[in-house]
């Protein structure tokens, strides 16, 4: 199992005993837990596997918790959790998903009105029930509504993180099946969207038996849902779907075409190989006789001569295309595009030269401004900012102008040193309910790079937060935008703000707007980073990074900005420090 994976079992028997009304010492041991299993920067079955080192010589796992990971690690399973899980309804947990609603407001919705799933919840909102309960009220219950469809679909979809975990975990047990040539994932994870569905794997051998039968042994899978002649389909304990499609090498190509899709793209790549006397399906290219189609005689899926069918590219060569990337197959632009001639060279991880947004120890972060400046080094960074919160956010511990200076003295006693990396004086700075920053000018004049985030107020009118940031976007000394939506992906929807106005008044003002590659967040989303970079607007792609670790989070805002269409010139942060600082008039 993945860090990752572990914490999130952590997490879940935290919210389940809490759910239970269990001790709050032992709840918060394994809130604490997940977090630093998360945070930890190198695999923990590296750890284990060591005989001269201890899981518990991890700051903050004891002996309980080290038992609990070596037996994950082992088995992929945890007996706790699951005697929790059979204590609990199932339905109840999804109650968790609503925003606002934690554990102990669950347990009492479910003690009180016997709710056990969504359903239950709304009708019992709807009916003014909910309202009545002790330590809920109106306000409550109407934002308990709005969240209830927001629970629902996050019940279907997996942000693309965590579905990339899987799919890594997967292709490493199906590695290495004899008679398997290629083994690739399909669908809207290979799109790169920021949630999947299910998940679809394609794969290339002569006898399907063999890659069927490892995949059933996948210790994640719940049940087998059909097992054909090519195909079968499971779920695994998540809920997640996994289809496995067996096909010849010469349909292969023509397979990862159709399954990756979209549906959109798909229909346009249809129509343009009907016009040119072609069929395409995912067995292949294939000449159909002209005469026929028109009688309505259409033969099968293999009827007509073979064209084409390997590979991806001869698929698409066999209707005079470009082989798409599989981030822009959307019917959004790409077809333009190539009829243009030629398709943007879409940004790639290493055309990042700096990381602009992330936090230390001197407010919510886990790691030092030394420890940070290392880790931006180990990864070749040319610059980065250090932007820990302002004073707004005290519940993070945000920076007054008093300590805000001497973190930026330090910056400077640090640069001194370094030849290899330029560190700048930032503030990820707060802005107001009422409009304004929340640092004096004159502190913020002394800033190479401010970030200006909205945290508070997010159930402000539209008029009232479009009005904040388009202030903050005025104001001489603010950089960029962060995370400019506020949306929490499945957890939290954006807050009410007029984005295309935003970016107008960016492209006004010569500012920028970031796209946040936190999985959790993602944005900008893609199409509202392809409007700015239409306007424009530079993007920056910020990790927003609270541990070192955090920083290698950058990969899927990357993606993010692919699907957008964005080019290394688009995105600000890949420039070479001396062209970046001269945007930033330095």
């Amino acid at each position: 199992m993945t860090n990752r994976e572990i914490a999130a079992v952590f997490d879940h028997v935290a919210d389940l005993l809490e759910f239970k009304g269990a001790n709050p010492f032992r709840v918060r041991a394994y809130r604490n837990g997940a977090r630093k299993v998360g945070d930890y920067p190198e695999p923990l079955a590296v750890v284990s596997e060591d005989p001269n080192r201890q899981l518990t010589d991890i700051d903050g796992i004891g002996k309980d918790l080290a038992e609990k990971i070596e037996h994950l690690l082992t088995f992929s399973r945890l007996p706790m959790l699951e005697e929790l899980q059979a204590e609990i309804p199932a339905g109840v947990m999804a109650l968790l998903r609503v925003p606002g609603l934690g554990p102990k407001k669950a347990a009492a919705l479910h003690k009180e009105l016997q709710i056990d799933s969504l359903d239950r919840l709304q009708a019992a909102c709807e009916a003014g029930e909910v309202q009545k309960l002790k330590g809920f009220g109106k306000k409550t219950e109407e934002t308990i509504l709005k969240g209830i469809e927001l629970a629902a679909k996050a019940d279907e979809r997996t942000r693309w993180a965590d579905a990339d975990a899987i799919v890594a975990d997967l292709k490493s047990h199906l590695a290495g099946v004899p008679g398997v040539r290629q083994l690739e994932a399909a669908g809207s994870y290979r799109r790169g969207k920021e949630t999947v569905g299910d998940l679809d794997f394609l794969v290339d051998a002569d006898e399907a038996a063999p890659i069927m039968d490892r995949l059933g042994e996948y210790p994640g899978v719940a049940e087998t849902i059909v097992r054909g002649d090519t195909k079968m389909s499971v779920r695994l304990d998540t809920g997640m779907q996994v289809d496995l499609r067996v096909v010849p090498a010469r349909s292969f190509g023509a397979a990862l075409q159709y399954f990756t899709g979209s549906k959109e793209h798909n229909v346009e790549v249809r129509g343009r190989a009907k016009a040119r006397g072609l069929r395409v399906n995912e067995w292949g290219v294939f000449r159909v006789d002209k005469d026929k189609a028109e009688n309505g005689e259409d033969g099968g899926p293999l009827a007509g001569e073979y064209v084409a069918g390997e590979s991806e590219a001869d698929v698409y060569a066999a209707l005079d295309l470009p082989c798409f990337p599989p981030e822009l197959r959307e019917a959004r632009q790409e077809f333009r595009w190539a009829e243009q001639g030629e398709l943007p060279r879409l940004i790639e991880l290493a055309d990042l030269r700096g990381d602009l947004h992330m936090h230390t120890t001197a407010t919510d972060g886990k790691a030092t401004l030394d420890e940070m400046i290392a880790a931006a080094r180990q990864r070749g960074y040319e610059y980065i900012a250090i932007t820990d919160h302002s004073q707004r956010v005290s519940m993070a511990r945000g920076l007054d102008p008093e300590r805000l200076r001497r973190q930026w003295a330090e910056i400077d006693r640090v640069n001194k040193q370094l030849d290899d990396l330029v560190v700048l004086k930032g503030i990820e700075c707060d802005i107001l309910e009422r409009g304004g920053m929340d640092l004096p000018d004159d502190v913020l004049a002394e800033a190479d790079w401010v970030v200006a985030s909205v945290h508070y107020g997010q159930q402000q009118s539209r008029e009232q937060i479009t009005d904040r940031i388009l202030g903050a976007l005025e104001h001489p000394c603010v950089n960029v935008i962060a995370h400019p939506t506020g949306r929490l992906i499945n957890r939290r929807e954006a807050y009410a703000v007029d984005v295309e106005a935003m970016i107008a008044a960016a492209a006004e003002h010569g500012k920028l707007l970031e796209i946040n590659a936190n999985p959790m967040r993602l944005d900008l989303d893609d199409v509202h980073a392809a409007a700015a970079q239409r306007r424009g607007v530079p993007i920056v792609i910020n990790s927003d990074a609270h541990s070192t670790a955090g920083l290698d989070v950058l990969r899927y805002g990357v993606l993010q900005a692919r699907r957008a269409g964005l080019t290394a010139a688009d995105v600000a942060n890949t420039r070479p420090w001396a062209e970046f600082k001269e945007l930033l008039g330095r």
